[in-house]
């Protein structure tokens, strides 16, 4: 599967996760809830491919990492898919228990509506007539600028949350083991020139 299938099968998997969620949890409060957390860890594990794809490619030169490289964009849309859903239920989630949303930190509301626009902004400009008429060099410091900001969110908040509840421990993990990953490719000696066979 390549291209924008790709983008469109993540859909159709994530609205029925959610629709499965519903089913065994009803639509109101918990039900919602837990749409919250399955679309966010769909979400990070997303994001985390595309922002890794570079650097597993350049580290282990493989099938499955050319496929991921060549398809980053699509999987990067796929996680702008399961951030809409995500977001959505949270206003769903909102709108059952306004009292709980309404003591959100300052800070972290913010920062959420901040990660928001930037992944508007990638996702924006993910088509080719848009990344065109931004031009190269805007666009990959759009693309690049962007990818920390939304890594630093995912990374206070999985981070943060490993403190409080073990469950989170896997994504952390995942999410700091990506960093290492980008700065392992980055030192990393290119890769050496396939030699030519003689005729």
């Amino acid at each position: 599967m390549r291209g924008w299938p790709i983008v469109g099968w993540a859909a159709v998997g994530l609205s029925a996760m959610v629709l499965v969620v519903f089913l065994l949890h009803g639509t109101g409060e918990e039900g919602l809830r837990r749409a919250v957390r399955a679309t966010a860890r769909t979400s990070v594990s997303l994001f985390l491919l595309a922002f890794a794809a570079s650097s597993l490619r350049r580290l282990w030169p493989l099938p499955f990492t050319a496929w991921l490289l060549a398809n980053r964009r699509y999987v990067g849309v796929s996680f702008a898919v399961s951030h809409a859903i995500h977001l959505a239920a949270i206003l769903a989630l909102a709108r059952v228990v306004p009292a709980e949303h309404a003591l959100l930190p300052t800070a972290e509301l913010i920062g959420g509506i901040l990660a928001y626009v930037a992944l508007g902004l990638m996702t924006a400009t993910s088509f080719d007539r848009t990344a065109a008429w931004l031009g190269p060099r805007r666009w990959r410091l759009l693309h690049r600028v962007s990818a920390y900001f939304l890594w630093l969110i995912f990374a206070l908040n999985y981070v943060g949350g490993a403190f409080v509840n073990p469950v989170h421990l896997p994504f952390a993990a995942a999410v700091l083991g990506v960093l290492a990953l980008r700065i392992a490719a980055r030192c990393a000696p290119p890769p050496r020139p396939v030699p030519a066979r003689a005729a």
